[in-house]
């Protein structure tokens, strides 16, 4: 395990989220969760977003793309699965051709912002570099049963928080090549239902 994964790990075992038995972990989701949408609605409000980089597999090869495994916090403490299927998982609709930046996949950058009291802050700071490899995780993923055929999604794992996981009402993402100088961003807004009236 990287340090960085390391950290994350350590972030979530913080807020009382029990460690992973091993890492990566993969969790298999609904596919309707993945939404372009720039709000999404969930119940009650302690979740909170995870920039992370996107592999989508195409009839016409692996292509990588940006989202938030946005998660229930309250709920991750007694199931990960569980936490993560409650939540719709929002991405950005550009993907870039995965052969164009597997060269230089540990130098794409990836950030996210939250709003603090109506100030948009800094949450997540990193590069794919703290991960492991794309190719590495589709392998494991295949070593263990799993597929990747066509019309399926990974994401790939995220960075630990730059002060403390929290939730916001507004989860602004970005994913930087600075090698072919271009930029996916995305952003979406939370809403947060109550769980009973």
């Amino acid at each position: 395990m990287g340090v960085r994964v390391e950290a994350h790990v350590r972030e979530l075992e913080r807020e009382g989220i029990p460690r992973p038995p091993r890492t990566p972990m993969f969790y298999v989701l609904s596919p309707e969760l993945l939404t372009t949408a720039g709000a999404i609605s969930v119940v009650g409000g302690a979740t909170s977003g995870e920039v992370e980089c996107l592999l989508v597999s195409r009839p016409d090869g692996l292509w990588v793309g940006l989202a938030s495994d946005h998660t229930d916090r309250a709920l991750e403490r007694s199931s990960v699965a569980k936490s993560k299927q409650v939540c719709p998982k929002p991405a950005a609709e550009a993907l870039w051709r995965f052969s164009d930046v597997a060269p230089h996949w540990d130098r794409l950058e990836l950030r996210s912002f939250i709003d603090v009291n109506g100030k948009r802050e800094p949450y997540q700071d990193g590069t794919a570099a703290a991960m492991l490899p794309a190719e590495a995780l589709v392998a494991d993923l295949i070593a263990r049963g799993g597929v990747f055929e066509a019309g399926s999604a990974m994401f790939c794992g995220t960075l630990a928080t730059i002060s403390a996981i929290r939730p916001s009402r507004q989860f602004d993402m970005e994913l930087h090549d600075p090698v072919l100088g271009r930029t996916i961003r995305h952003a979406y807004r939370v809403h947060d239902f109550p769980e009973s009236l």
